[in-house]
């Protein structure tokens, strides 16, 4: 097929398309037309993908034509009838581009708690800069522990979740400073580090590895998944490619607004954990391994699923008719 040759001769069609449907109010006659013409170009783009694949031709037709069935339509589709696709294709597949990202948050993040531990607690002139030796030995003894059971555990399970649900959520919508995410994973890096210098000087390391690990397993990987998410926003806006960086923002943006999204349910299923199992007296094994397994849900859904939606073209971004068509550039 000539390229060339078809979109001069159907040019004209194409434009009265167009110009039908961006029309506030059409008469019968014009209704009649524009469905007619919407046929006709719908039958042009599936000869310009069938015979040359995507072409800047069959882009501008695409253009034309979701323009066109939103007039005929005029209604979004039911938000219900959506969340299928939201849970098992958009959230997973932008999950997925940031497997590699989050994998290296999280050894950048154990290191760093391990080395500023290791520092701290290797000098006791700077764990006696934490507190008094009573106020340590309180914390390590008593204080530690019991702040997974002063409270009520729907209490403490709402409000951990609330808490990290909005450090996630920054992480993610301030990302495009770069350094508002990485200000979030040092501080909290370098504060679980301190934490565990006071309680290896207590001989109390293995008490609060075993409080953090029912917990901590999904919490953690979800603030990694946060950082990552913020991180690629900054990257779309550093390096946007052949588009502007308006563009790539906003595709970048809405992409991974889905994970903000859907670490909201991760850390309520994390913060169900911490409420409701950290603090029990059941077997460290029990405990741990429920958090195994709810961290096991949320890798099930970015490995997994994500794969597979990422196999099918997914990318996390919301569709060309919930978003407006994009603008075209070459290259």
């Amino acid at each position: 097929m000539d390229l060339d040759a078809l979109t001069t001769a159907r040019r004209q069609e194409w434009a009265r398309l167009d110009e039908l449907s961006q029309r506030r109010r059409l008469r019968g006659a014009e209704v009649d037309e524009l469905v007619a013409r919407y046929q006709a170009a719908s039958a042009d783009l599936a000869d310009l993908k069938t015979s040359a694949g995507r072409t800047p031709q069959g882009d501008h037709v695409s253009t034309i034509l979701s323009r066109a069935r939103l007039a005929l339509t005029g209604a979004s589709d039911n938000v219900l009838r959506q969340l299928p696709r939201f849970f098992l294709h958009q959230l997973p597949a932008a999950l997925y581009r940031l497997r590699w990202t989050t994998l290296a948050i999280a050894l950048a993040f154990i290191a760093v708690v391990g080395l500023s531990g290791a520092w701290i607690a290797g000098d006791p002139a700077l764990v006696a800069t934490l507190g008094s030796e009573a106020q340590l030995e309180q914390y390590a003894e008593n204080d530690f522990t019991e702040y997974y059971t002063e409270n009520p555990a729907a209490v403490f399970a709402g409000m951990v979740w609330t808490n990290n649900a909005w450090i996630a959520a920054q992480a993610v919508l301030f990302g495009v400073t770069g350094a508002f995410p990485l200000y979030v994973l040092v501080q909290n890096a370098v504060g679980l580090g301190t934490a565990a210098a006071i309680m290896t000087a207590y001989d109390r390391l293995d008490v609060m590895i075993l409080y953090i690990l029912p917990h901590g397993l999904l919490e953690m990987t979800c603030i990694f998944v946060a950082g990552a998410a913020g991180l690629h926003t900054f990257w779309a806006w550093v390096a946007p490619g052949p588009r502007t960086r308006t563009a790539a923002l906003a595709a970048e943006g809405r992409a991974l607004a889905t994970v903000a999204i859907g670490l909201v349910f991760a850390l309520a299923l994390a913060g169900a954990v911490e409420g409701f199992v950290t603090g029990q007296p059941w077997p460290w094994w029990l405990k741990i391994g429920i958090g195994a397994l709810a961290l096991g849900v949320l890798l099930f859904w970015m490995l997994f699923l994500g794969r597979r939606a990422a196999r099918a073209g997914e990318t996390g971004d919301l569709t060309e008719y919930e978003a407006g068509t994009p603008t075209l550039v070459a290259g």
